[in-house]
C-alpha cells in the first residue's frame, strides 16, 4: 500500500509517517517507480508508535522498544535505561487515569444533577493540582 493509503488507514498524517521513516520506526520498500510500499502489518505498526508517542516515549525510545512488542527481538527484557523510561511512562499513564477518571466522576455528577438524580447544588472545591473538584453525592 501506498503512503497516502497508510495515512487514511491510520489517521496519521504523511508527514508524521515520512517522519517515522526518518526515524527508522518504520522501513516501508520501494517500488519500481521509487514510491513507498508499506505491508498490511504497518498499520498496527503505526498504530502502536501513536501509542507509543502519547504515553510519552521518544522516537529514540521506541525505536527500542518496537522490536520487543513485534516479537521480533532477540530478548523481551529491555535494558535498564528503557526500563526507567518506561517505568515514567506507566507512572505519567497511571496520573492521567486518576484525572481521567475524576473527570468521568464530576461528569456523571453533573449529569445526574441535571438530570434530577441529585441535588440540584454542586459544591466546587479543589482537587489535587488545583483541578476543579464538584463535590456531588
Amino acid at each position: 500500500m501506498r503512503i497516502g493509503d497508510l495515512s487514511r488507514r491510520t489517521g496519521v498524517s504523511v508527514r508524521a509517517l515520512r517522519y517515522y521513516e526518518e526515524e527508522h520506526l518504520l522501513r516501508p520498500g520501494r517500488d519500481g517507480n521509487g514510491y513507498r510500499c508499506f505491508q498490511e502489518s504497518d498499520v498496527a505498526k503505526v498504530v502502536q508508535i501513536q501509542l507509543f508517542y502519547s504515553a510519552g516515549l521518544c522516537s529514540s525510545k521506541i525505536a527500542q522498544l518496537l522490536p520487543c512488542v513485534e516479537g521480533t527481538a532477540e530478548y523481551i527484557v529491555p535494558g535498564p535505561g528503557l526500563a526507567k523510561d518506561l517505568e515514567v511512562a506507566r507512572q505519567r499513564i497511571r496520573g492521567q487515569i486518576s484525572e481521567l477518571e475524576t473527570s468521568l466522576g464530576i461528569l456523571e455528577r453533573v449529569l445526574a444533577a441535571s438530570n434530577g438524580s441529585a441535588d440540584r447544588c454542586v459544591p466546587v472545591t479543589r482537587g489535587p493540582r488545583g483541578a476543579v473538584d464538584l463535590n456531588i453525592g
